[in-house]
């Protein structure tokens, strides 16, 4: 399984913004330091300045750096290279070279092309690699399109196509999934209902743009209490019993119990978040 287990709100920050670092770090449960697109052209070597003399917690930190098809990457890796971070997140990633190049840190590979979601599974394959995250604007735009959502706010079906794919990319070769950004910071009703999709189908995190989109996820991905008696009363009845059984009237076998360790763990996690 991946070694990634930062979650489920992870908060990006621009890296040009150093006043806003630890800000982002207290409030999520991660923070995203960004080189790429929440940086202008003319301020990318402020942003790598600024992300040497600025330190964060390394093993809560991210940085997002510039596509492997740009020459931004070098720079940003010649930043890194005077900082302790050493997880990353690959924007634009194509295909398994662009990982390989990468050496010495671990990935987060941020599938938004098309051709990093015909590519997933050789990318989520790569040993570096410890989580995939995936993108509908850059996919779009990477297709000739101009939206990834319908006027009333749903995905449409290509972004996700490119959501299932990367999660199941991730999951075949144990790496963790992150869900993609909701760009309406309005809708918080919006967002609750995916993150809650994202916890049900077996994504790890949420991105998020905007502190107010913290407790938003964090609560999407936290079990109810309801839930988690539940998963206790029936991992404790299974001790013992012989396969799948019946409680309550439903049947229970190795899936089901899956199902409640995957809720209790949950729940774990949610209590160190609202915590930190």
């Amino acid at each position: 399984m991946s070694t990634f287990t930062l979650g489920p709100a992870l908060l990006f920050c621009p890296a040009d913004r150093p006043d806003r670092y630890a800000k982002a770090a207290d409030r999520a449960d991660a923070v995203i330091l960004d080189l790429e697109d929440a940086v202008a052209p003319d301020a990318k070597g402020r942003a790598r300045d600024a992300l040497r003399r600025t330190l964060l917690d390394p093993a809560r930190t991210v940085v997002r750096v510039n596509a492997a098809s740009t020459p931004d990457l070098a720079e940003d890796l010649r930043a890194l290279a005077e900082t302790p971070y050493r997880t990353l997140m690959l924007a634009k990633t194509s295909g398994p070279d662009d990982v390989r190049a990468l050496a010495g840190f671990d990935v987060v590979a941020l599938v938004e092309t098309a051709a990093g979601v015909l590519h997933a599974a050789e990318i989520a394959a790569e040993p570096s690699v410890v989580a995939l995250m995936w993108g509908a604007e850059d996919l779009v735009a990477s297709l000739g399109g101009t939206s990834s959502r319908r006027p009333e706010g749903s995905y449409r079906d290509i972004a996700r196509y490119a959501r299932a794919v990367v999660l199941v990319a991730a999951g075949a070769y144990g790496k963790a999934a992150i869900d993609a950004v909701h760009l309406d910071l309005d809708d918080l009703a919006g967002l609750a209902e995916e993150a809650d999709d994202a916890a049900a189908t077996g994504f790890t995190a949420t991105a998020c743009l905007h502190p107010a989109q913290v407790d938003v996820v964090r609560d999407a991905y936290r079990p109810d209490d309801d839930e988690v008696a539940w998963a206790r009363a029936v991992l404790a009845v299974a001790v013992g019993a012989p396969g799948a059984f019946r409680w309550h009237g439903r049947l229970v076998d190795g899936p089901v119990l899956r199902h409640a360790e995957v809720i209790l763990r949950r729940a774990s996690t949610a209590s160190g978040s609202t915590e930190g």
